[in-house]
């Protein structure tokens, strides 16, 4: 893999969810986190989805964690590897992270960075509401997995936003 692009840290955490939907916050929740520990060659971006655009956000990483919630995911979260393929969708308005990778790839005709996609397991969707009592753990749970995929430094503490 190339040396990270000027600027541009070498880790990048796309984290994805709605604050306002209950359990779909996870992903924000975790990455206001990871801005609070400010750890050295990570950059964190929030979105409410991912989109076609944000395989511009890969360019000179070395490793992409893409943080979201899911109902079908096994609790209290997945941690896996994933690889460019593309998802024939009628839409580009939210793709998943196989499609951004892919994206990633027909853009620069080069490999995508190393990814990985971390699920936590929510429960209560609900606009309005906020996390659910059932992901508490999970959270804290997913948040030391996150570290050390990220690269953390031992003994990072629990950084709260």
């Amino acid at each position: 893999m190339s040396a990270p692009a000027a600027g541009r840290a070498p880790v990048l955490v796309l984290a994805v969810g709605n604050p306002s939907r209950g359990d779909d916050a996870i992903g924000p929740e975790l990455a206001a986190r990871l801005e609070a520990a400010a750890l050295p060659g990570v950059e964190v971006i929030s979105e409410f989805q991912l989109q076609v655009e944000n395989a511009l956000d890969l360019v000179g990483r070395e490793r992409v964690i893409f943080v979201d919630a899911g109902t079908g995911t096994p609790a209290p979260y997945e941690l896996r590897r994933v690889t460019a393929a593309a998802d024939f969708l009628h839409t580009s308005h939210a793709i998943s992270p196989e499609s951004v990778l892919a994206t990633y790839e027909r853009l620069h005709g080069a490999p995508a960075p190393e990814a990985w996609v971390l699920c936590v397991r929510g429960e209560s969707f609900e606009l309005g509401a906020p996390l659910s009592g059932a992901v508490v753990g999970r959270v804290e749970a997913a948040w030391r997995a996150l570290l050390s995929a990220v690269g953390a430094p031992p003994g990072t503490q629990n950084t709260q936003p």
